[in-house]
């Protein structure tokens, strides 16, 4: 496998920079905190992403989509790092399709995938219960009552939960927390009876939720794959989403690197440029060795996806273990080389590190993913 890209995908990667230079950048993100904004990202641009057919990159061609695969969207996702832009292609197009592509019957796929990749409906996964990512751990009850389904419990960092039009809520139908068996997924819309939607601000700004669901009634034909057996399913697409992940810390480590080197060579002290002190350089040499690691393992785990190779989760939480460990290191060393300024919220450096964190909590952070890597190697 060829880590290297083709003509039409630097292609995309060249279009996808130019689009959101002009339009989503870290000034945009600024603004979009400063107006309060509760969806959290900008329609107008969200809408312009869709006609691009960004929604659609990794929606196969018979449900509406590009069918041009994952590491596609992986080259649009890191620019979006580098961007730092907001928009709910995670959500609905990294987590959301991927999920109903693994779950989903062909009919609920020509129902749900073309109005995805057309843009005409936002989903979003309703899975976290606790602080951690820990999916086994899912106790949301789903009691069966005729024809009905009956839900019960609390869900909670629910990314794009405001502006969702659909939750796929992941369930405990039977079993107990920690059993792969018993966990069952279903269809909620936004506007269901019972279910409540709490708004929740997250560091880097963005927009997430807390779903509250006291007796909420979903008829068993919202129900995605066979009950009590989504977990080779929803295990295979969150690899798919760590990996997406991956891709876009890499463009956020990336341009982190490249901003902080950039005043390593303009700013002074002692009338010298501090590039030029050899300590700076040293630390500065091992980030961006680091960081032609981590453009690698994210670019062979891409690729992985869309030769189908059948167990990603060894590779997926190497690549997402990595890019944690590189986009902590890289966004810590960009606060420490920018000094004091870097501290400010004048000063765009500090965007970097508040989605940093963000991201690499969200479907498992480097300490999830190094302990299960070293699980599925047999430690």
């Amino acid at each position: 496998m060829a880590l290297v890209l083709n003509e039409e995908q630097v292609m995309l990667k060249d279009s996808a920079a130019g689009f959101l230079a002009q339009n989503a950048t870290v000034a945009h993100l600024r603004a979009l905190r400063d107006s309060d904004n509760e969806r959290g990202f900008s329609d107008e641009v969200w809408a312009e992403m869709v006609q691009m057919g960004w929604a659609s990159i990794a929606i196969p061609e018979v449900y509406g989509g590009l069918g041009y695969g994952y590491t596609g969207l992986g080259l649009v996702l890191e620019q979006m790092g580098r961007n730092l832009t907001v928009s709910p292609l995670q959500s609905s197009v990294l987590l959301a399709a991927t999920l109903i592509g693994e779950l989903a019957s062909a009919e609920q796929k020509e129902r749900l995938l073309p109005a995805i990749a057309g843009g005409e409906m936002l989903v979003s996964v309703a899975l976290q219960e606790g602080p951690h990512h820990a999916p086994l751990s899912c106790v949301l009850s789903a009691v069966a009552d005729g024809d009905d389904f009956v839900l019960n419990g609390t869900k909670v960092l629910v990314l794009d939960a405001i502006a969702a039009d659909t939750f796929i809520v992941i369930a405990r139908n039977s079993g107990e927390a920690g059993d792969e068996k018993g966990l069952s997924a279903f269809l909620v819309d936004a506007v269901t009876s019972g279910l409540t939607i709490a708004p929740r601000s997250l560091v880097d700004s963005r927009s997430a939720g807390a779903l509250l669901l006291k007796d909420v009634r979903v008829p068993a034909t919202n129900m995605l794959g066979i009950s009590g057996e989504i977990w080779e399913g929803l295990n295979r697409a969150l690899d798919i989403a760590n990996i997406g992940l991956a891709a876009e810390l890499l463009g956020l480590s990336a341009e982190a690197f490249e901003r902080t080197l950039a005043y390593l060579k303009e700013r002074k002290q002692f009338g010298r440029v501090i590039g030029s002190f050899q300590g700076l350089q040293h630390r500065a040499a091992e980030l961006f060795a680091e960081l032609e690691l981590a453009r690698s393992i994210v670019l062979q785990a891409l690729q992985a996806i869309d030769a189908g190779e059948k167990d990603l989760s060894l590779l997926a939480s190497a690549a997402k273990a990595k890019l944690c460990e590189v986009a902590q290191r890289t966004t810590n060393e960009g606060i420490q080389m920018h000094g004091g300024i870097g501290m400010t919220d004048e000063h765009e450096i500090g965007f970097f590190i508040k989605r940093a964190r963000v991201a690499q909590h969200t479907c498992g952070d480097y300490n999830y993913h190094l302990d299960r890597f070293a699980t599925l190697n047999g430690f």
